[in-house]
Protein backbone atom coordinates (compact mmCIF):
# COMPACT_ATOMS: atom_id res chain seq x y z
CA UNK A 1 0.00 0.00 0.00
CA UNK A 2 1.32 3.74 -0.80
CA UNK A 3 2.30 5.49 1.81
CA UNK A 4 0.49 8.56 0.82
CA UNK A 5 -3.01 7.29 -0.13
CA UNK A 6 -5.54 6.86 2.91
CA UNK A 7 -5.68 3.66 4.72
CA UNK A 8 -8.39 1.37 4.05
CA UNK A 9 -8.90 1.70 8.01
CA UNK A 10 -7.16 3.33 10.09
CA UNK A 11 -4.74 1.13 12.07
CA UNK A 12 -3.12 0.57 8.85
CA UNK A 13 -1.44 3.57 8.26
CA UNK A 14 0.44 1.84 10.46
CA UNK A 15 0.86 -1.52 9.46
CA UNK A 16 -0.49 -1.56 5.87
CA UNK A 17 3.04 0.65 4.62
CA UNK A 18 5.23 -0.67 2.28
CA UNK A 19 8.57 1.14 3.74
CA UNK A 20 10.85 2.38 6.40
CA UNK A 21 8.12 3.30 9.04
CA UNK A 22 5.69 0.19 7.91
CA UNK A 23 8.62 -2.27 8.69
CA UNK A 24 8.94 -0.75 12.23
CA UNK A 25 5.59 -0.83 12.82
CA UNK A 26 4.91 -4.65 11.86
CA UNK A 27 8.51 -6.10 12.73
CA UNK A 28 8.36 -4.77 16.56
CA UNK A 29 4.85 -6.21 17.61
CA UNK A 30 5.49 -9.80 15.48
CA UNK A 31 8.49 -10.10 18.63
CA UNK A 32 5.44 -11.41 20.63
CA UNK A 33 4.38 -13.91 18.07
CA UNK A 34 1.96 -12.57 16.05
CA UNK A 35 1.57 -13.80 12.68
CA UNK A 36 1.83 -11.38 9.57
CA UNK A 37 -1.79 -11.79 8.13
CA UNK A 38 -3.17 -10.47 11.46
CA UNK A 39 -1.72 -7.28 10.15
CA UNK A 40 -3.13 -7.57 6.60
CA UNK A 41 -5.93 -4.91 7.17
CA UNK A 42 -8.28 -6.96 9.78
CA UNK A 43 -9.86 -4.51 12.43
CA UNK A 44 -7.33 -4.05 15.24
CA UNK A 45 -9.10 -3.80 18.39
CA UNK A 46 -8.38 -2.15 21.04
CA UNK A 47 -9.07 -3.72 24.55
CA UNK A 48 -8.91 -0.85 27.29
CA UNK A 49 -8.21 -2.83 30.55
CA UNK A 50 -8.56 -1.29 34.07
CA UNK A 51 -7.37 -4.71 35.74
CA UNK A 52 -5.25 -4.05 38.53
CA UNK A 53 -4.73 -5.52 42.27
CA UNK A 54 -5.35 -2.41 43.84
CA UNK A 55 -8.54 -2.00 42.70
CA UNK A 56 -10.64 -5.10 44.20
CA UNK A 57 -13.69 -4.77 41.79
CA UNK A 58 -11.24 -5.02 38.76
CA UNK A 59 -9.05 -8.20 39.59
CA UNK A 60 -10.76 -10.65 37.11
CA UNK A 61 -10.27 -8.63 34.42
CA UNK A 62 -7.50 -10.32 32.87
CA UNK A 63 -9.80 -13.50 32.70
CA UNK A 64 -12.36 -11.74 31.22
CA UNK A 65 -10.24 -9.71 28.56
CA UNK A 66 -9.14 -13.43 27.20
CA UNK A 67 -12.92 -13.88 26.67
CA UNK A 68 -13.31 -10.54 24.41
CA UNK A 69 -10.13 -11.67 22.45
CA UNK A 70 -11.47 -15.34 21.67
CA UNK A 71 -14.67 -13.24 20.62
CA UNK A 72 -12.48 -11.07 18.15
CA UNK A 73 -10.63 -13.19 16.71
CA UNK A 74 -13.93 -15.44 16.33
CA UNK A 75 -14.95 -12.41 14.15
CA UNK A 76 -11.91 -12.02 12.25
CA UNK A 77 -10.13 -8.99 14.07
CA UNK A 78 -7.08 -8.50 15.91
CA UNK A 79 -7.44 -7.91 19.46
CA UNK A 80 -4.35 -6.16 21.21
CA UNK A 81 -4.92 -5.30 24.79
CA UNK A 82 -3.56 -2.11 26.70
CA UNK A 83 -3.47 -0.64 30.09
CA UNK A 84 -4.72 2.56 31.34
CA UNK A 85 -5.23 4.38 34.79
CA UNK A 86 -7.45 1.89 37.31
CA UNK A 87 -9.21 3.68 39.76
CA UNK A 88 -10.72 2.07 43.01
CA UNK A 89 -13.15 3.25 44.98
CA UNK A 90 -11.77 1.33 48.29
CA UNK A 91 -8.08 1.68 48.29
CA UNK A 92 -7.30 4.75 46.49
CA UNK A 93 -6.89 8.30 48.43
CA UNK A 94 -8.03 10.85 48.89
CA UNK A 95 -11.10 10.09 46.78
CA UNK A 96 -11.30 8.37 43.15
CA UNK A 97 -13.32 11.14 41.84
CA UNK A 98 -10.28 13.30 42.12
CA UNK A 99 -8.29 10.95 38.67
CA UNK A 100 -11.74 10.18 36.90
CA UNK A 101 -10.94 13.01 34.51
CA UNK A 102 -6.84 12.18 34.83
CA UNK A 103 -8.06 8.43 33.61
CA UNK A 104 -10.14 10.06 30.97
CA UNK A 105 -6.98 11.73 29.42
CA UNK A 106 -5.30 8.01 29.82
CA UNK A 107 -7.94 6.61 27.52
CA UNK A 108 -8.60 9.02 25.13
CA UNK A 109 -4.98 9.83 24.65
CA UNK A 110 -4.38 5.97 24.71
CA UNK A 111 -6.75 5.19 21.77
CA UNK A 112 -5.95 8.17 19.61
CA UNK A 113 -2.10 7.45 19.69
CA UNK A 114 -2.28 3.69 18.53
CA UNK A 115 -3.19 1.40 15.67
CA UNK A 116 -6.53 0.49 16.87
CA UNK A 117 -9.61 0.55 14.93
CA UNK A 118 -12.48 -0.29 17.86
CA UNK A 119 -12.37 -0.40 21.37
CA UNK A 120 -13.77 -2.60 24.19
CA UNK A 121 -13.71 -1.10 27.38
CA UNK A 122 -13.61 -3.04 30.37
CA UNK A 123 -14.99 -1.53 33.42
CA UNK A 124 -16.46 -2.12 36.47
CA UNK A 125 -15.50 -0.12 39.84
CA UNK A 126 -16.85 3.20 39.95
CA UNK A 127 -14.72 5.80 38.30
CA UNK A 128 -13.84 3.45 35.94
CA UNK A 129 -16.76 3.31 33.77
CA UNK A 130 -17.04 7.20 33.57
CA UNK A 131 -13.31 7.57 33.08
CA UNK A 132 -13.10 4.80 30.13
CA UNK A 133 -16.38 6.23 28.25
CA UNK A 134 -15.21 9.76 28.68
CA UNK A 135 -11.84 9.34 27.08
CA UNK A 136 -13.62 7.32 24.39
CA UNK A 137 -16.27 9.66 23.62
CA UNK A 138 -13.74 12.31 23.03
CA UNK A 139 -12.07 10.03 20.09
CA UNK A 140 -15.39 8.91 18.90
CA UNK A 141 -14.42 5.60 16.97
CA UNK A 142 -16.63 2.63 17.49
CA UNK A 143 -16.92 1.61 20.73
CA UNK A 144 -18.39 -0.80 23.49
CA UNK A 145 -18.79 -1.34 26.58
CA UNK A 146 -18.08 -4.15 29.17
CA UNK A 147 -18.81 -4.01 32.96
CA UNK A 148 -16.96 -6.85 35.06
CA UNK A 149 -20.21 -7.75 36.76
CA UNK A 150 -21.63 -7.29 40.65
CA UNK A 151 -20.26 -9.97 43.45
CA UNK A 152 -22.80 -12.67 44.76
CA UNK A 153 -24.92 -11.65 47.48
CA UNK A 154 -23.11 -11.33 50.76
CA UNK A 155 -24.05 -13.58 53.42
CA UNK A 156 -24.12 -13.28 57.44
CA UNK A 157 -25.74 -14.79 59.79
CA UNK A 158 -28.38 -16.50 57.51
CA UNK A 159 -28.88 -13.31 55.70
CA UNK A 160 -28.33 -11.35 52.85
CA UNK A 161 -25.74 -8.41 53.22
CA UNK A 162 -25.23 -5.85 50.46
CA UNK A 163 -21.87 -4.15 49.81
CA UNK A 164 -21.37 -0.48 51.66
CA UNK A 165 -25.18 -0.39 52.85
CA UNK A 166 -24.48 -3.39 55.19
CA UNK A 167 -21.47 -1.41 56.42
CA UNK A 168 -23.10 1.86 57.00
CA UNK A 169 -25.77 -0.02 59.15
CA UNK A 170 -23.84 -1.68 61.04
CA UNK A 171 -21.24 0.77 61.79
CA UNK A 172 -24.41 2.92 63.00
CA UNK A 173 -25.18 -0.08 65.30
CA UNK A 174 -21.74 -0.11 66.71
CA UNK A 175 -21.96 4.06 67.42
CA UNK A 176 -25.50 3.04 68.87
CA UNK A 177 -24.46 0.63 71.51
CA UNK A 178 -26.24 -2.13 69.40
CA UNK A 179 -23.78 -4.35 68.27
CA UNK A 180 -20.34 -4.96 69.56
CA UNK A 181 -16.75 -4.08 67.17
CA UNK A 182 -16.48 -7.90 67.08
CA UNK A 183 -19.25 -8.83 65.54
CA UNK A 184 -18.81 -6.22 63.46
CA UNK A 185 -15.42 -7.17 61.87
CA UNK A 186 -16.74 -10.72 61.89
CA UNK A 187 -18.76 -9.89 58.41
CA UNK A 188 -15.84 -8.86 56.62
CA UNK A 189 -14.93 -12.38 54.85
CA UNK A 190 -19.09 -12.37 54.86
CA UNK A 191 -20.15 -9.04 52.84
CA UNK A 192 -17.29 -9.83 50.04
CA UNK A 193 -16.84 -13.52 48.75
CA UNK A 194 -16.79 -13.17 45.39
CA UNK A 195 -14.92 -10.78 42.70
CA UNK A 196 -16.71 -8.41 40.90
CA UNK A 197 -18.35 -5.37 42.16
CA UNK A 198 -20.62 -4.07 44.56
CA UNK A 199 -23.83 -5.84 44.73
CA UNK A 200 -25.68 -3.25 45.68
CA UNK A 201 -27.32 -0.37 43.29
CA UNK A 202 -24.14 1.67 44.35
CA UNK A 203 -22.40 3.81 41.66
CA UNK A 204 -21.05 0.93 40.06
CA UNK A 205 -23.92 -0.88 39.07
CA UNK A 206 -25.96 2.01 38.60
CA UNK A 207 -23.14 3.15 35.94
CA UNK A 208 -23.04 -0.37 34.34
CA UNK A 209 -26.72 -0.03 34.02
CA UNK A 210 -26.24 3.67 32.46
CA UNK A 211 -23.70 1.90 29.53
CA UNK A 212 -26.51 -0.39 28.79
CA UNK A 213 -29.46 2.24 29.18
CA UNK A 214 -27.86 4.10 26.84
CA UNK A 215 -27.09 1.18 24.63
CA UNK A 216 -23.63 1.16 24.61
CA UNK A 217 -23.39 -2.37 26.16
CA UNK A 218 -24.69 -5.58 24.76
CA UNK A 219 -28.06 -6.68 26.60
CA UNK A 220 -27.88 -8.30 30.10
CA UNK A 221 -24.31 -6.13 30.73
CA UNK A 222 -25.75 -4.86 33.95
CA UNK A 223 -26.94 -7.47 36.51
CA UNK A 224 -24.87 -10.19 35.26
CA UNK A 225 -22.91 -11.37 38.54
CA UNK A 226 -19.15 -11.54 38.11
CA UNK A 227 -18.63 -14.98 39.22
CA UNK A 228 -21.52 -16.20 36.88
CA UNK A 229 -19.90 -17.81 33.41
CA UNK A 230 -22.54 -15.90 31.27
CA UNK A 231 -20.20 -12.91 31.72
CA UNK A 232 -17.23 -14.55 30.23
CA UNK A 233 -20.01 -15.21 27.36
CA UNK A 234 -21.24 -11.56 27.60
CA UNK A 235 -17.74 -10.88 27.24
CA UNK A 236 -17.24 -13.58 24.13
CA UNK A 237 -19.78 -11.94 22.13
CA UNK A 238 -18.81 -8.31 22.84
CA UNK A 239 -15.54 -9.65 21.24
CA UNK A 240 -17.39 -10.69 18.56
CA UNK A 241 -19.87 -7.22 17.98
CA UNK A 242 -16.76 -4.77 17.83
CA UNK A 243 -15.33 -6.39 15.10
CA UNK A 244 -18.60 -6.25 13.05
CA UNK A 245 -19.27 -2.30 14.57
CA UNK A 246 -16.04 -1.79 13.00
CA UNK A 247 -16.96 -3.07 9.49
CA UNK A 248 -20.17 -0.93 9.63
CA UNK A 249 -18.20 2.09 11.19
CA UNK A 250 -20.90 2.35 13.98
CA UNK A 251 -19.36 5.12 16.00
CA UNK A 252 -20.33 6.43 19.92
CA UNK A 253 -21.34 9.39 18.42
CA UNK A 254 -24.18 7.30 16.69
CA UNK A 255 -25.48 5.61 19.59
CA UNK A 256 -25.11 8.48 22.22
CA UNK A 257 -27.30 10.58 21.30
CA UNK A 258 -30.11 13.39 23.44
CA UNK A 259 -32.28 10.46 23.29
CA UNK A 260 -29.55 8.11 24.47
CA UNK A 261 -29.45 10.24 27.57
CA UNK A 262 -33.22 10.96 28.03
CA UNK A 263 -33.54 6.87 28.20
CA UNK A 264 -30.27 6.60 30.63
CA UNK A 265 -31.87 9.25 32.94
CA UNK A 266 -35.74 7.49 33.11
CA UNK A 267 -33.74 4.24 33.75
CA UNK A 268 -31.94 5.50 36.71
CA UNK A 269 -34.86 6.51 38.22
CA UNK A 270 -36.79 3.17 37.60
CA UNK A 271 -33.85 1.32 39.51
CA UNK A 272 -33.49 3.69 42.07
CA UNK A 273 -29.80 4.54 40.59
CA UNK A 274 -27.00 6.66 42.19
CA UNK A 275 -26.86 10.25 42.73
CA UNK A 276 -23.20 10.11 41.30
CA UNK A 277 -24.83 8.87 37.72
CA UNK A 278 -26.03 12.34 37.13
CA UNK A 279 -22.24 13.93 37.64
CA UNK A 280 -21.48 11.11 35.47
CA UNK A 281 -23.34 11.26 32.57
CA UNK A 282 -23.20 14.95 32.68
CA UNK A 283 -19.83 14.19 32.26
CA UNK A 284 -19.69 11.69 29.33
CA UNK A 285 -22.02 13.63 27.69
CA UNK A 286 -20.17 16.57 27.72
CA UNK A 287 -17.66 14.78 25.80
CA UNK A 288 -19.86 13.80 23.04
CA UNK A 289 -21.33 16.97 22.36
CA UNK A 290 -25.11 16.35 24.10
CA UNK A 291 -26.10 19.26 25.81
CA UNK A 292 -27.50 18.22 28.95
CA UNK A 293 -28.24 20.26 32.21
CA UNK A 294 -29.01 19.13 35.63
CA UNK A 295 -32.44 20.26 35.63
CA UNK A 296 -32.86 17.44 33.10
CA UNK A 297 -32.24 14.76 35.88
CA UNK A 298 -35.63 16.69 37.56
CA UNK A 299 -37.90 17.13 34.37
CA UNK A 300 -36.99 13.91 33.06
CA UNK A 301 -36.71 11.65 35.78
CA UNK A 302 -38.11 12.54 39.22
CA UNK A 303 -41.56 11.43 38.60
CA UNK A 304 -40.30 8.04 37.00
CA UNK A 305 -41.43 5.09 39.71
CA UNK A 306 -39.24 3.38 41.00
CA UNK A 307 -39.99 -0.25 40.59
CA UNK A 308 -36.54 -2.29 41.03
CA UNK A 309 -37.23 -3.54 45.44
CA UNK A 310 -33.24 -3.14 45.70
CA UNK A 311 -30.39 -2.14 48.12
CA UNK A 312 -29.70 0.57 49.23
CA UNK A 313 -33.58 1.38 49.02
CA UNK A 314 -34.94 -1.96 48.69
CA UNK A 315 -34.43 -5.48 49.86
CA UNK A 316 -32.48 -7.10 47.38
CA UNK A 317 -29.81 -7.56 46.18
CA UNK A 318 -28.07 -7.49 42.03
CA UNK A 319 -27.99 -10.86 41.97
CA UNK A 320 -31.31 -11.45 42.84
CA UNK A 321 -31.91 -8.37 40.02
CA UNK A 322 -30.38 -10.84 37.52
CA UNK A 323 -32.34 -13.99 38.38
CA UNK A 324 -35.42 -11.45 38.05
CA UNK A 325 -34.79 -10.71 34.63
CA UNK A 326 -32.28 -7.73 34.75
CA UNK A 327 -32.37 -4.58 33.41
CA UNK A 328 -33.96 -5.85 30.14
CA UNK A 329 -36.87 -6.34 32.22
CA UNK A 330 -36.98 -2.98 33.92
CA UNK A 331 -36.73 -1.31 30.51
CA UNK A 332 -39.33 -3.20 29.29
CA UNK A 333 -41.61 -2.17 32.10
CA UNK A 334 -40.74 1.53 31.37
CA UNK A 335 -40.48 1.24 27.62
CA UNK A 336 -43.35 3.56 26.96
CA UNK A 337 -41.47 6.22 28.33
CA UNK A 338 -37.86 5.39 26.16
CA UNK A 339 -37.20 6.39 22.77
CA UNK A 340 -37.77 2.72 21.83
CA UNK A 341 -35.56 3.67 18.51
CA UNK A 342 -32.67 4.82 19.95
CA UNK A 343 -29.73 2.91 18.06
CA UNK A 344 -27.82 0.35 20.04
CA UNK A 345 -24.15 -1.16 20.07
CA UNK A 346 -25.50 -4.65 18.83
CA UNK A 347 -27.00 -2.99 16.00
CA UNK A 348 -30.98 -3.08 16.81
CA UNK A 349 -33.27 -0.24 18.93
CA UNK A 350 -33.44 -0.45 22.38
CA UNK A 351 -37.20 -1.40 21.42
CA UNK A 352 -36.02 -4.72 19.79
CA UNK A 353 -33.74 -5.25 22.56
CA UNK A 354 -36.30 -5.32 25.36
CA UNK A 355 -39.76 -5.67 24.04
CA UNK A 356 -40.03 -9.43 24.64
CA UNK A 357 -37.28 -9.21 28.18
CA UNK A 358 -39.22 -11.80 30.59
CA UNK A 359 -39.49 -11.10 34.29
CA UNK A 360 -39.05 -14.09 36.40
CA UNK A 361 -39.32 -12.11 39.76
CA UNK A 362 -42.01 -9.16 40.70
CA UNK A 363 -41.10 -9.10 43.85
CA UNK A 364 -37.41 -7.75 42.97
CA UNK A 365 -39.13 -6.09 39.08
CA UNK A 366 -42.11 -4.12 40.20
CA UNK A 367 -44.64 -2.53 37.62
CA UNK A 368 -45.12 0.81 36.62
CA UNK A 369 -48.29 0.82 37.87
CA UNK A 370 -47.60 -1.03 41.16
CA UNK A 371 -44.04 0.69 41.94
CA UNK A 372 -41.96 -0.35 44.93
CA UNK A 373 -42.02 3.77 45.52
CA UNK A 374 -42.99 5.81 43.17
CA UNK A 375 -42.07 9.08 41.69
CA UNK A 376 -38.99 8.34 43.30
CA UNK A 377 -35.96 10.01 40.56
CA UNK A 378 -33.19 12.13 41.57
CA UNK A 379 -34.92 15.75 42.86
CA UNK A 380 -32.70 18.38 42.09
CA UNK A 381 -33.35 21.48 44.98
CA UNK A 382 -32.10 25.49 44.43
CA UNK A 383 -32.11 28.34 46.44
CA UNK A 384 -29.88 31.03 47.62
CA UNK A 385 -27.58 28.02 49.67
CA UNK A 386 -27.23 26.19 46.14
CA UNK A 387 -28.02 28.64 43.31
CA UNK A 388 -26.97 26.52 40.47
CA UNK A 389 -28.68 23.54 42.34
CA UNK A 390 -27.85 20.16 44.28
CA UNK A 391 -29.39 17.25 44.32
CA UNK A 392 -31.29 14.50 46.39
CA UNK A 393 -32.43 11.00 46.35
CA UNK A 394 -35.79 10.74 47.59
CA UNK A 395 -35.65 6.86 47.38
CA UNK A 396 -33.13 6.89 49.83
CA UNK A 397 -34.72 9.82 51.86
CA UNK A 398 -36.98 9.64 54.67
CA UNK A 399 -39.84 10.74 53.58
CA UNK A 400 -40.89 12.97 56.90
CA UNK A 401 -37.71 14.69 56.29
CA UNK A 402 -38.14 15.86 52.66
CA UNK A 403 -40.10 18.74 53.83
CA UNK A 404 -38.14 20.17 57.13
CA UNK A 405 -36.57 23.30 59.08
CA UNK A 406 -33.78 23.55 61.02
CA UNK A 407 -30.84 25.42 63.04
CA UNK A 408 -27.60 24.29 61.17
CA UNK A 409 -24.47 22.54 62.53
CA UNK A 410 -21.61 23.50 60.73
CA UNK A 411 -18.57 21.15 60.18
CA UNK A 412 -15.74 23.69 57.96
CA UNK A 413 -14.03 20.06 56.50
CA UNK A 414 -14.60 16.34 57.23
CA UNK A 415 -11.76 16.30 59.44
CA UNK A 416 -13.67 18.62 61.69
CA UNK A 417 -16.86 16.57 61.28
CA UNK A 418 -14.75 13.40 62.45
CA UNK A 419 -13.54 15.63 65.89
CA UNK A 420 -16.67 16.41 66.53
CA UNK A 421 -19.77 14.10 66.05
CA UNK A 422 -19.34 11.88 68.77
CA UNK A 423 -18.86 14.54 71.37
CA UNK A 424 -21.82 14.15 73.81
CA UNK A 425 -21.27 17.75 74.41
CA UNK A 426 -22.15 18.87 70.50
CA UNK A 427 -25.38 21.01 70.64
CA UNK A 428 -26.99 19.23 68.36
CA UNK A 429 -30.61 16.82 68.04
CA UNK A 430 -32.42 15.56 65.67
CA UNK A 431 -34.29 18.80 64.40
CA UNK A 432 -31.06 19.72 63.76
CA UNK A 433 -29.62 20.13 59.59
CA UNK A 434 -26.08 18.92 59.53
CA UNK A 435 -23.79 21.54 57.38
CA UNK A 436 -20.60 20.37 55.78
CA UNK A 437 -18.48 22.36 53.73
CA UNK A 438 -15.43 22.44 51.97
CA UNK A 439 -15.63 18.54 50.25
CA UNK A 440 -16.70 19.47 46.91
CA UNK A 441 -14.45 19.16 43.68
CA UNK A 442 -11.60 22.41 44.45
CA UNK A 443 -12.22 21.76 48.32
CA UNK A 444 -11.37 18.00 49.19
CA UNK A 445 -10.46 18.05 45.90
CA UNK A 446 -12.17 15.54 43.85
CA UNK A 447 -15.54 15.80 45.72
CA UNK A 448 -15.59 12.61 48.03
CA UNK A 449 -18.31 10.46 48.80
CA UNK A 450 -18.54 11.72 52.96
CA UNK A 451 -21.65 13.29 52.02
CA UNK A 452 -23.55 10.63 54.00
CA UNK A 453 -22.44 11.92 57.56
CA UNK A 454 -22.47 9.67 60.37
CA UNK A 455 -25.23 10.57 62.94
CA UNK A 456 -24.49 11.65 66.37
CA UNK A 457 -24.54 8.54 68.97
CA UNK A 458 -26.46 10.92 71.39
CA UNK A 459 -29.30 11.06 68.25
CA UNK A 460 -28.79 7.59 67.70
CA UNK A 461 -29.50 6.37 70.99
CA UNK A 462 -32.90 7.97 71.23
CA UNK A 463 -33.22 5.51 67.99
CA UNK A 464 -33.01 8.17 65.62
CA UNK A 465 -31.41 6.34 62.49
CA UNK A 466 -31.39 10.05 59.61
CA UNK A 467 -31.39 13.60 59.57
CA UNK A 468 -30.90 16.11 56.96
CA UNK A 469 -27.73 16.77 56.27
CA UNK A 470 -26.51 19.38 53.47
CA UNK A 471 -22.71 19.34 51.71
CA UNK A 472 -21.27 20.30 48.44
CA UNK A 473 -19.48 16.42 48.48
CA UNK A 474 -20.86 13.23 46.96
CA UNK A 475 -22.15 9.88 48.73
CA UNK A 476 -22.14 6.60 47.76
CA UNK A 477 -24.32 4.73 45.79
CA UNK A 478 -24.68 2.09 48.79
CA UNK A 479 -25.73 4.88 50.75
CA UNK A 480 -28.54 6.33 51.69
CA UNK A 481 -30.78 8.86 54.31
CA UNK A 482 -31.89 12.88 53.31
CA UNK A 483 -28.60 13.71 52.45
CA UNK A 484 -28.80 17.39 50.15
CA UNK A 485 -25.96 16.20 47.53
CA UNK A 486 -23.55 18.44 45.07
CA UNK A 487 -24.54 21.88 46.03
CA UNK A 488 -23.31 24.06 43.63
CA UNK A 489 -21.09 26.51 43.68
CA UNK A 490 -19.18 24.75 46.51
CA UNK A 491 -17.54 26.22 49.63
CA UNK A 492 -14.23 26.23 48.45
CA UNK A 493 -15.48 28.11 44.82
CA UNK A 494 -17.10 31.17 47.32
CA UNK A 495 -20.91 29.30 46.62
CA UNK A 496 -23.25 30.61 50.17
CA UNK A 497 -22.81 27.12 51.45
CA UNK A 498 -19.36 28.70 52.40
CA UNK A 499 -20.66 31.17 54.56
CA UNK A 500 -23.66 29.48 56.72
CA UNK A 501 -22.71 29.29 60.58
CA UNK A 502 -24.14 27.57 63.48
CA UNK A 503 -27.71 28.08 64.35
CA UNK A 504 -28.79 29.57 61.08
CA UNK A 505 -32.29 27.88 59.77
CA UNK A 506 -32.64 26.19 56.77
CA UNK A 507 -35.44 25.05 55.12
CA UNK A 508 -35.52 21.81 52.87
CA UNK A 509 -39.04 21.42 50.46
CA UNK A 510 -37.90 18.76 48.32
CA UNK A 511 -42.13 19.07 46.78
CA UNK A 512 -41.06 22.20 46.18
CA UNK A 513 -37.37 21.45 45.02
CA UNK A 514 -36.34 24.27 47.20
CA UNK A 515 -33.17 24.73 49.46
CA UNK A 516 -33.20 28.10 51.72
CA UNK A 517 -30.93 29.63 54.17
CA UNK A 518 -32.97 31.70 56.25
CA UNK A 519 -30.74 35.13 56.27
CA UNK A 520 -31.48 37.85 53.91
CA UNK A 521 -30.21 38.80 51.14
CA UNK A 522 -28.14 41.83 52.63
CA UNK A 523 -26.75 39.90 55.15
CA UNK A 524 -25.82 37.29 52.90
CA UNK A 525 -23.75 39.16 50.15
CA UNK A 526 -22.18 41.09 53.50
CA UNK A 527 -20.71 37.21 54.34
CA UNK A 528 -19.64 36.25 50.85
CA UNK A 529 -17.56 39.92 50.91
CA UNK A 530 -15.65 38.95 53.74
CA UNK A 531 -14.75 35.07 52.79
CA UNK A 532 -11.20 34.26 51.90
CA UNK A 533 -10.65 31.68 49.29
CA UNK A 534 -8.77 28.65 50.56
CA UNK A 535 -5.32 28.33 49.85
CA UNK A 536 -4.97 26.17 46.37
CA UNK A 537 -2.09 23.47 45.67
CA UNK A 538 0.99 24.32 44.35
CA UNK A 539 2.05 21.87 42.08
CA UNK A 540 1.09 18.76 40.20
CA UNK A 541 -2.30 17.30 39.38
CA UNK A 542 -3.64 18.87 42.05
CA UNK A 543 -2.87 21.90 40.50
CA UNK A 544 -4.25 21.69 37.17
CA UNK A 545 -7.53 19.65 38.43
CA UNK A 546 -8.39 22.85 41.15
CA UNK A 547 -7.51 25.21 38.34
CA UNK A 548 -9.99 23.72 35.67
CA UNK A 549 -12.17 21.27 37.17
CA UNK A 550 -16.01 22.58 36.88
CA UNK A 551 -18.62 22.63 38.76
CA UNK A 552 -20.44 19.78 39.82
CA UNK A 553 -23.76 20.77 38.05
CA UNK A 554 -21.56 20.87 34.91
CA UNK A 555 -20.21 17.37 35.60
CA UNK A 556 -16.71 18.15 37.26
CA UNK A 557 -14.87 17.70 33.95
CA UNK A 558 -11.97 20.01 33.53
CA UNK A 559 -12.70 23.09 31.34
CA UNK A 560 -10.02 21.58 28.22
CA UNK A 561 -11.22 18.40 28.24
CA UNK A 562 -14.74 19.16 27.40
CA UNK A 563 -15.76 17.84 24.19
CA UNK A 564 -13.47 15.86 21.87
CA UNK A 565 -10.68 16.18 19.25
CA UNK A 566 -11.52 12.73 17.09
CA UNK A 567 -9.29 10.29 15.95
CA UNK A 568 -7.23 11.77 13.32
CA UNK A 569 -3.89 9.67 12.51
CA UNK A 570 -1.33 11.77 14.71
CA UNK A 571 1.61 12.37 13.09
CA UNK A 572 4.42 10.00 12.24
CA UNK A 573 6.51 8.69 15.41
CA UNK A 574 9.73 8.25 13.49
Amino acid sequence: MDSEKPPFRRSQAWFGRQDRDGFVHRSWIKNQGYPHDLLDGRPIIGICNTWSELTPCNGHFRELAEFVKRGVYEAGGFPLEFPVMSLGETQLRPTAMLFRNLASMDVEESIRGNPIDGVVLLMGCDKTTPSLMMGAASCDLPTIGLSGGPMLNGKFRGKDVGSGTGVWQMSEMVRAGEMTMAEFSSCESDMHRSSGTCMTMGTASTMASMVEALGMALPENAAIPAADTRRKRLAQLTGRRIVEMVKQDIKMSQIMTRQAFENAIRTNAAIGGSTNAVIHLLAIAGRIGVDLKLEDFDKLGSEVNNILNLQPSGKYLMEDFCYAGGLPAVMREILPMLHGDALTVNGKTIRENVANAPCYNRDVIKTVDDPFMPAAGIAVVRGNLAPNGAVIKPSAASKHLLQHRGPAVVFESIEEFHAKIDDPDLDIDENSVMVLKNCGPRGYPGMAEVGNMPLPPKVLKKGITDMVRISDARMSGTAYGTTVLHTSPEAAAGGPLAVVQNGDMIELNVPERKLHLEISDEELARRLALWKSPEKPKRGWYKLYVETVQQAHLGADLDFLVGGSGAAVPRDSH
